[in-house]
């Protein structure tokens, strides 16, 4: 199946605008998204989507273009039934799936949820086709994403991976994987988000959902919150497919590169760049925006650490290039919940690493394992005498 047969219905770029417009954290981007979207409601006539989002995001309803709207959706429905009732007199099981789809796309196109998902359910009832029922349990996934409706995203990817274990095609199963790293990445897992994506680098397909740019984005972002620093060199600022794009990105490569190459000071300005650039325009990372940028502090702070058994705040703050005052504050939040292993001197001025003693974590564990082999071997011993 070639890259253009799946169509970008509906428009996901639609949703985007509509979350920067109900974003109070973006007002800078507000009047370009609505004008984005108005324009696009006008090119394609979307009666059902323009009184959904007239009151929510305060643009004002205009009841004559209302009703010029929806003459055209009557209109064009009519003869999406006509086709449908011509095939289903004159022609086969084929055309009547076609008919079927092609009305569903057109809901879908024009943001009426409800009769977009009742008319892909009936299609789906008279496609035969395994790849074709696959694509459209793909729009399913489409209008949840559109939408914000994870219910229908995680029950219709699970329904996608059960029809591609029957026989998928490769090409499936790669833009399976795209849209559930969507959704992992909406849903805060974004060690699954990160392998799925890193997984189809040089597959990827599934323009439908978004540029190129942007998944690359979102496989730096997913990657570098949850792998290794190994990893991150091997898997994603060595890729050749990330290379490629990532300077097209902006700030996007300082961020990573100085979080790798421990330009912490660096590192700090460009997390602060991509929480307001990336993070606060994204409707899938956004929900997470302070659990995202709060664990890439810690990330640094443990990278750092990791070097010495102590170091003064001075020399951390520098480092990081922040205030004593700063450092003190953060670090001493992340130590009290347990997430960074090192105590503050304050009368000293130092930080002190704690790390634990491998060969000693080790030792314990040992015995512990050892203690409950003793218990399991006792109780059996004694069913056995009796």
């Amino acid at each position: 199946m070639s890259d253009t047969s799946i169509q970008k219905l509906p428009n996901l770029e639609l949703a985007h605008y509509r979350f920067i417009l109900n974003n109070p954290k973006t007002p800078e981007h507000h009047e370009e998204a609505k004008n984005n979207l108005l324009a696009a409601i006008e090119e394609n006539k979307m009666a059902p989507f323009y009184q959904l989002i007239a009151d929510e995001v305060k643009i004002p309803l205009d009841k004559t273009l209302l009703a010029k709207y929806q003459e055209a959706n009557k209109e064009e429905l009519q003869k999406l039934d006509e086709r449908f009732q011509d095939a289903e007199k004159n022609l086969g099981e084929t055309e009547i799936s076609d008919a079927l789809l092609a009305k569903a796309d057109y809901f879908a196109k024009i943001g009426d949820k409800e009769k977009a998902l009742s008319g892909y359910g009936a299609a789906l009832d008279k496609t035969a086709g395994l790849g074709s029922r696959i694509d459209i349990i793909f729009s399913f996934v489409r209008i949840g994403f559109f939408f914000n409706d994870n219910d229908i995203i995680s029950r219709n990817i699970e329904r996608a991976k059960s029809m591609i274990e029957e026989g998928g095609d490769w090409d499936r199963r790669n833009r399976l994987k795209v849209y559930e790293g969507i959704y992992r990445l909406s849903i805060r897992d974004f060690k699954t988000a990160a392998n799925l994506f890193l997984d189809t680098l040089s597959t990827f397909m599934s323009t439908e959902l978004m540029e190129y740019k942007t998944f690359i984005k979102y496989a730096v972002l997913a990657g570098a919150i949850s792998l290794s620093r190994v990893d991150l060199k091997k898997k994603v600022i060595d890729a050749p497919e990330v290379l490629e794009v990532l300077h097209e990105i902006p700030h996007l490569e300082d961020f990573i590169t100085s979080l790798y190459n421990c330009e912490y000071a660096k590192f700090f300005q460009a997390l602060a760049d991509v929480e307001r650039n990336h993070l606060r325009t994204s409707r899938y990372l956004f929900s997470h925006l302070r659990y995202y940028v709060r664990e890439m502090r810690i990330t640094a702070y443990a990278q750092l650490l990791e070097s010495y058994r102590s170091l003064t705040m001075e020399s951390m703050a520098n480092s990081f290039g922040v205030s004593e005052e700063f450092i003190d504050n953060d670090v001493s939040k992340f130590i009290a919940a347990g997430r960074l292993n090192c105590v503050i001197d304050k009368v000293n001025g130092i930080v002190e690493t704690n790390r634990p003693d491998a060969k000693n974590a080790q030792y314990q564990q040992t015995i512990k394992q050892g203690d409950i082999l003793l218990n399991r071997i006792q109780k059996l011993s004694r069913v056995i005498n009796v």
